[in-house]
């Protein structure tokens, strides 16, 4: 190995490591203030890294906003949340143009006032209480990390996130997200009920005189370079071919697709959930101090990835069998190649 390439291994080593190491002061962090919910936090660390935006659905007071919070505070990026409602309007999320006078020359003129959106961690709280108009301003921002307002097009700050909340319980007054905007979310997390312990230690914190305040512990520049360390990480072949055959394999018309999806899948995942599947397992190789992937990062977030980009046909929902059912079924049956015979 010559002397540059030996010189450029050590210094991605290194990268990954402060990468390592950065996620855990952040964890650390977020501990002080949110209990438990470990896997959870984890997967908005995966998808911060992969450069993805973050669906969260959970009952109500499962600290989802709280969580958001403090890993803008621990990362000393800017914050900002909308609640979402049926009479909000595009214009109250990017912004508009305003008429202002100018008080030395009496002239008018057009300044465009910046929405909420100009942050560099935007919690989407309740994003299916507003209709699809609304939710729609959304989709460049969280694609191109950009807003086109008036016909000028203005730049997002980096690093730039979305973390959107939605409550699975109440279904009267909300607008399911269209299949382009759940799309653009790298995963879809469910936040479950903390365990016995973890609801005590909740209790023993809120209703006595605890007190704690998160530091900032990583920059956002240091996140933009974690980011690009992740995508310097290598792709073993099998591993690629795993996730091809698993995303191609849930849909119904293509021909390497398993007998029973045509019955059970009205729609399957398209290619950004191969895009968005492998960056992810990067992400979570690094953090696990790997520098490649393994078949076991896919399977460890298949689920979040694919669940809200596959429509179950309407003998699925009639039989009861849920999208993560399905998802769970085609892991299970899916051939895997053996890397040793590669």
């Amino acid at each position: 190995m010559s002397d540059e390439a030996r010189h450029a291994e050590n210094d991605d080593a290194q990268r990954a490591a402060f990468l390592v190491e950065a996620c855990q002061r952040i964890r650390d962090q977020v501990g002080k203030i949110v209990v438990g919910q470990d896997d959870v936090i984890e997967q908005l660390l995966i998808a911060i890294l992969a450069r993805g935006h973050c669906l969260l659905e959970g009952v109500p007071g499962l600290a989802k906003t709280l969580m958001v919070r403090s890993l803008a505070e621990s990362m000393e990026l800017s914050f900002r949340r909308i609640q979402f409602t049926p009479d909000l309007m595009p214009a109250d999320i990017t912004g508009t143009d305003i008429i202002q006078v100018d008080s030395t020359t009496g002239h008018r003129q057009l300044i465009f006032e910046k929405g909420p959106v100009f942050t560099q961690m935007l919690l989407a709280d309740e994003i299916n209480r507003t209709p699809p108009k609304t939710q729609a301003a959304l989709l460049e921002a969280m694609q191109e990390h950009e807003v086109t307002v008036g016909g000028k097009t203005y730049r997002l700050d980096e690093p730039f996130f979305v973390l959107a909340t939605q409550n699975p319980i109440e279904q009267e007054g909300t607008y399911p997200l269209p299949e382009a905007q759940r799309d653009r979310f790298l995963f879809h997390v469910v936040v479950d009920y903390p365990s016995r312990d973890e609801e005590s230690e909740i209790i023993d914190r809120t209703t006595s005189s605890f007190q704690t305040r998160l530091e900032p512990v990583v920059t956002g520049l240091e996140m933009i370079t974690c980011q690009e360390t992740v995508r310097l990480v290598p792709l073993p072949d099998h591993v690629k071919d795993f996730v091809l055959d698993l995303v191609r394999a849930a849909r119904p018309n293509d021909d390497r697709a398993l007998p029973w999806v045509s019955e059970l899948i009205e729609w399957g995942p398209g290619p950004r959930a191969s895009q968005q599947l492998v960056l992810a397992s990067k992400a979570r190789a690094v953090l696990r101090g790997r520098h490649h992937v393994t078949i076991d990062d896919a399977l460890a977030l298949a689920l979040p990835v694919l669940r809200h980009r596959i429509v179950p046909t309407f003998n699925a929902e009639a039989e009861g069998i849920s999208v993560d059912d399905l998802i769970t079924r085609l892991l299970k049956e899916l051939p895997r190649a053996d890397p040793r015979v590669l």
